[in-house]
C-alpha cells in the first residue's frame, strides 16, 4: 500500500494541496452490465469477440487496497471495457507498498510469466516513492527501465501520472512532476497526467486514510480515465 511516512492529517493536506498545484474478426458485442447503488460496474453477461489482455501493473492502487477484489480498479476496468464491447481481460499485478525499484525487480518476471503477451500495459507507479521522499532521479531511472522494456517487448504503454504536492518545494515538485511528461513523450506513450486528480478533493471517494479510493472512488477512476485506456488499447 501506498504507506506515508508524514502524520496522516499532514499528508491529506499535502494531497489535497496537489490539486491545485497541479486479421479480421466479428465485433465484440456489448454485455450487459449492472451498477450498484455504489455506482460500481460489475458483468452481468459474457461478450463475444477478439480477446484483449490488459496489464495493470502498479500499487496499492491497482491492488485494491482494503477493498474486494472485484472493486480494485483492474476488476472494474475489466466490467467497464466490457460494457462497451470490448473483450478486455485485465489482469491486475497490483502489490501494496510497491516503489518503483520494486515493481522493476518483478516487472520482467512478471511479463515472462503472462500466458501471452499484454496488448497493453497500464503504468502506475511512483507513489510510494513520493511518500518516502526518495530521489527524484531513482524514480525516473527505474520508470524509464520498465517503459524500455515494455517498448523492447513491443508493449504499448498507458503511462498513470503522479504529482507531488507543493509543500516538497518547488524544485523537487516540479522535478518529480516532469518524470511522467518526459517519460511520455520519450517512449511515445499515452499519459494520464494526474491519476488521482478525480477523487483527490473529493474526501467521500476516500478511505479513512485519505490516500486510498473507496470502490466509488475507484469507480470514479475507471470512469475518468476509460477513454484514455480505450485510445491507448491498439487495434485488435
Amino acid at each position: 500500500m501506498l504507506k506515508p511516512v508524514f502524520p496522516a492529517r499532514a499528508m491529506a493536506l499535502a494531497l489535497a494541496m496537489t490539486l491545485s498545484a497541479c486479421g479480421s474478426a466479428e465485433p465484440a458485442q456489448a454485455p450487459e452490465s449492472d451498477a450498484t447503488p455504489g455506482g460500481v460496474v460489475t458483468e452481468s453477461a459474457a461478450i463475444a469477440g477478439p480477446s484483449r489482455t490488459i496489464l495493470a501493473f502498479g500499487d496499492s492502487l491497482f491492488a485494491g487496497y482494503r477493498l474486494q477484489p472485484s472493486e480494485s480498479y483492474p476488476a472494474q476496468l475489466q466490467a467497464a471495457l466490457r460494457a462497451e464491447g470490448i473483450n478486455a481481460t485485465v489482469q491486475n499485478a497490483g502489490v501494496s507498498g510497491d516503489t518503483t525499484a520494486a515493481g522493476r525487480q518483478r516487472f520482467a518476471f512478471t511479463l515472462d510469466n503472462m500466458a501471452t503477451k499484454p496488448d497493453l500495459l497500464i503504468l502506475e507507479l511512483g507513489g510510494n516513492d513520493l511518500l518516502r521522499g526518495l530521489p527524484v532521479e531513482e524514480t525516473r531511472a527505474n520508470l524509464d527501465f520498465m517503459m524500455a522494456e515494455a517498448t523492447k517487448r513491443g508493449i504499448p504503454v498507458l503511462l498513470m501520472g503522479m504529482r507531488a504536492p507543493p509543500n516538497y518545494g518547488g524544485d523537487f515538485q516540479r522535478q518529480f512532476d516532469a518524470i511522467y511528461r518526459d517519460l511520455a513523450r520519450e517512449y511515445d506513450a499515452d499519459l494520464v497526467p494526474f491519476f488521482q486528480e478525480p477523487i483527490i478533493a473529493r474526501p467521500e471517494l476516500n478511505q479513512a486514510d485519505r490516500i486510498h479510493p473507496t470502490a466509488q472512488g475507484v469507480a470514479a477512476l475507471v470512469e475518468a480515465t476509460l477513454d484514455d485506456v480505450q485510445d491507448a488499447l491498439p487495434p485488435s
